[in-house]
């Protein structure tokens, strides 16, 4: 296939006011325009018109009676929902690198990961160590500044300290090339296989940096999704896509539904969700098929099983 040919770049720059004219050209209904205005002069031409798509009915055709508060309430309920998933990430990543280093610590030692053969083949063992002790030798943490200090191991780090200063991606990858012997374990922590376990992380870990850079997440189609595991729980019929935000919040659901420490914490935060969709969801035909979410998403397996962990579902 020849590839497009490309063209210069010539579109100008416009002023706040300009922009709302370009939108109600498109046939976006504009309202208080000075409002407005101070809303695009925070929060910028770009990033609006991303909560914009899920309101047109072909590209930059608005669909008939839609308002610039729509299209800004569309962005609040993102904010929120952005929130409530980086609670949870939060919640479930701190488990996860403190379940890892513990397990793999208990089997090989303070510095069984630097060595290769515990790896499996496909795993880049020299690449992911060499950035391991790249990041220590960053680091300005305290624990880290004693380390180099005082031991000869360092730019090497035990396990144990080693996964605070990492990254979630570093962590989860490391999971990935970890032997199946250890990352069975790991897996048993929230009750899934350790394939499926690698998918999620590394679909948490991208989510994690969406919520992270404020990316739009509620009607996104997500490029990294996670893994369907075996069961009628996960099939199409329960979840029609797998890239939706609905199945992250199930993926999320599971894996704090597992984890004993967050029994207080985890059913508040699963009826701050259910109150969040059910009174926030953006004003627009279709909101929740554009998230993934059936219409009887509540009754999910996983999703109860979140709140009967805490005794609020008989």
């Amino acid at each position: 296939m020849t590839p497009r040919r490309k063209t210069s770049y010539t579109k100008p720059w416009l002023s706040c006011q300009d922009q709302l004219r370009l939108l109600a050209s498109r046939g976006l209904a504009i309202g208080d325009a000075d409002r407005a205005a101070t809303t695009l002069s925070h929060l910028e031409y770009y990033r609006f018109s991303g909560y914009c798509l899920a309101f047109e009915v072909s590209r930059h055709e608005f669909a008939p009676g839609v308002s610039f508060d729509d299209v800004y309430s569309a962005y609040e309920f993102d904010r929120g929902l952005r929130r409530l998933l980086t609670e949870a990430l939060e919640w479930i990543e701190i488990d996860f690198r403190t379940v890892l280093a513990h397990e793999f610590a208990q089997r090989h030692g303070p510095f069984g990961h630097r060595k290769a053969t515990l790896f499996a083949a496909g795993f880049d063992h020299a690449l992911w160590i060499e950035r391991a002790r790249e990041t220590a030798r960053r680091s300005s943490e305290v624990f880290v500044t004693h380390y180099r200090g005082k031991y000869q191991e360092f730019p090497d780090l035990p396990i144990w300290a080693l996964v605070e200063i990492l990254s979630f991606g570093s962590v989860s990858k490391l999971f990935k090339g970890m032997l199946r012997d250890d990352q069975r374990p790991v897996g048993r922590r929230y009750a899934r296989q350790p394939s499926d376990l690698s998918s999620w992380l590394h679909h948490l870990s991208y989510m994690r940096n969406s919520c992270a850079h404020y990316a739009r997440v509620w009607d996104r189609v997500h490029p990294i999704a996670p893994k369907r595991p075996a069961g009628n729980a996960w099939s199409t019929r329960q979840i029609p896509q797998n890239n939706r935000v609905f199945m992250t919040l199930l993926v999320l659901a599971s894996l704090l539904s597992r984890v004993d420490a967050l029994a207080v914490c985890r059913s508040s935060w699963a009826r701050r969700v259910e109150r969040h969709i059910s009174d926030s969801t953006p004003r627009v035909q279709h909101a929740w098929s554009q998230m993934g979410i059936p219409s009887d998403w509540t009754d999910h397996p996983e999703w109860r099983q979140l709140c009967v962990a805490q005794g609020e579902v008989q």
